[in-house]
């Protein structure tokens, strides 16, 4: 049976008729608790109740405040797109092939948000980790600028290809390197204007998660090791999308739950650039340079899709190469 589309108004109709959730989740054809998901939504959109005959809906309200952390960020997508980066490790005058691939990505696919997942500011210059010979690092200030700068494109490209498109920061590790340096140096400051990453980028909604919809969850690292998105997807019971490790890959995992997906979403960065060449030694990498793209139908995510760098100055996307040395 195919799944039937209904707008906010023909659900609140249905739901009054039959005041049920499973018999809601019958006539739609759709998963019972993406029914009770959609329901809160409306509920909180219209600020009404949709009241339910069979108390056994009510056993669920508990999770209505499942995201009122301030640690989480939920989105409520049903239908639509959510492009995800990770790992960009922005350096002062480089725009990588991937970066350029998301520029193009957001302008063709009109995603409604954008989710940065970490690590966009790199820290080099405040890294715990010793320096490496006489290797030159940006310093803070002009990491800041570099990322103000190619966030601030994004930010650009997401608003006009669509004008209420969310910008979301699910922090990394590396970008906690700006706060912990200075809480832990001079605490005093605590509550100074600038002593925060976010003070410096307003546009981007700070959080440790996003939650596009209650069964997908967006944050930097979880599992470790080549076998991270599988021990991440069964671990979680949720589809799991992370970064950290730079590998960029899909892997779906099944059970009496039905199906969700481990994704990596890969770096944003050149696999060979400055951020990495040093501590790498010339070593080899599993690590790939690119992108994840989810596609939300009726509040299910769909097969998650991967942006490749192929080459530089191209990209690799649903069967096709995609010339981005322009941008």
């Amino acid at each position: 049976m195919a799944v039937k589309a209904v707008s906010d108004e023909e659900f609140i109709e249905l739901w009054r008729t039959l005041k049920s959730a499973s018999a809601v989740s019958h006539k739609l054809d759709i998963q019972e608790r993406a029914t009770h998901a959609r329901r809160r939504r409306i509920e909180a959109k219209y600020a009404i109740k949709l009241e339910a005959k069979d108390q056994r809906t009510e056993m669920w309200a508990h999770r209505q405040t499942a995201h009122e952390h301030a640690a989480r960020h939920y989105l409520g997508i049903e239908n639509g797109t959510v492009i995800v980066f990770s790992d960009a490790h922005f350096w002062p005058g480089i725009r990588s092939t991937a970066f350029k691939g998301l520029l193009w990505a957001i302008k063709e696919l009109k995603p409604k948000a954008v989710i940065n997942n970490g690590d966009a500011f790199d820290g080099a210059a405040i890294s715990r980790h010793p320096r490496i010979g006489w290797d030159s690092k940006p310093s803070v200030i002009e990491e800041l600028k570099a990322c103000d700068m190619y966030l601030g494109e994004i930010d650009d490209e997401a608003k006009r290809a669509y004008s209420k498109a969310k910008l979301i920061w699910a922090l990394g590790n590396h970008d906690a390197r700006f706060e912990n340096r200075l809480a832990n140096t001079v605490p005093e400051f605590m509550a100074v204007g600038g002593f925060k990453l976010k003070d410096h980028f307003p546009a981007w909604i700070p959080c440790w998660s996003c939650w596009p919809t209650e069964d997908v969850v967006v944050k930097h690292r979880m599992k470790g090791g080549i076998h991270a998105t599988h021990n991440n997807a069964v671990s979680s019971g949720k589809t799991i999308v992370t970064g950290h490790l730079h590998s960029l890959k899909v892997t779906p995992y099944s059970d009496y739950n039905g199906e969700r997906f481990g994704v990596d979403t890969g770096t944003l960065a050149d696999t060979s650039g400055p951020q990495f060449v040093d501590y790498l030694e010339d070593n080899p990498t599993n690590w790939r340079s690119g992108f994840a793209v989810l596609t939300f139908y009726n509040g299910r995510l769909l097969w998650p899709e991967l942006v490749h760098a192929l080459a530089p100055g191209a990209i690799q996307f649903r069967g096709q190469v995609i010339d981005v040395s322009k941008l």
